[in-house]
């Protein structure tokens, strides 16, 4: 049988700790939060291994690092509201819950949605609702947000999104150019978002978060 508990501490202490993420409630988060149960049957295996993980149809599951050092940059604290963007069957919704005071998750896929809903319950994520929707139009009958996540590559980032936005709030979006992509957290104030670059990560673009194409002859 194998011992995942082992795979986990061996994921914050080679892929979390030397990038720099040492916030104790991320690294309590990712050694507590069971990351196999939220992968399909057939990846368990591979659940913490260091790579991006491919769920199809445009999908996936960011890296650890990734999400790790997304959640450092956002520094979630316990009295806020979190819009977690395409999470899939849920694991960074469920990592992100130990942190947070309410996590909205959206997904499009219904049964997915369903499922992840199910997992969430089951990993005592009892402060974490999965809301069944477009993914470019986000949650806005629960927000607006502290802080929102977009689990996956964008090229542009949908206004329905940054409305759901408080002032003073923070957003954390991969934004690809090809096959090179950034980390951005954008900081909300006046009604303006103002994004900086925080670190280099990739991931598939998500549907309804790509750019206009320019036409060409």
């Amino acid at each position: 049988m194998t011992d995942f508990a082992a795979r986990r501490r061996m994921m914050v202490d080679t892929q979390i700790r030397p990038s720099d993420v040492t916030k104790f409630p991320i690294i309590d988060a990712m050694l507590t939060v069971a990351r196999e149960q939220f992968v399909p049957d057939a990846q368990r295996e591979a659940a913490y291994a260091g790579d991006l993980m491919n769920l199809g149809e445009g999908r996936c599951l960011l890296e650890p690092r990734t999400l790790a050092k997304i959640l450092d940059a956002l520094n979630i604290s316990k009295d806020e509201m979190v819009l977690d963007v395409a999470p899939a069957l849920g694991y960074s919704t469920a990592v992100t819950a130990r942190m947070a005071q309410l996590v909205v998750a959206v997904e499009e896929d219904e049964q997915l949605a369903e499922e992840a809903q199910t997992l969430l319950m089951d990993a005592g994520a009892d402060n974490a609702v999965v809301h069944t929707g477009p993914l470019a139009e986000g949650a806005a009958e629960h927000g607006p947000y502290d802080v929102i996540m977009v689990q996956g590559g964008v090229e542009e980032v949908p206004q329905a999104l940054l409305d759901q936005l408080k002032d003073h709030g923070r957003i954390a979006c991969v934004f690809m150019e090809g096959d090179l992509g950034t980390v951005r957290i954008g900081h909300k104030a006046a009604g303006r978002v103002t994004w900086r670059y925080a670190f280099n990560a990739g991931a598939p673009v998500l549907p309804g978060f790509t750019g206009a194409r320019a036409f060409a002859l």
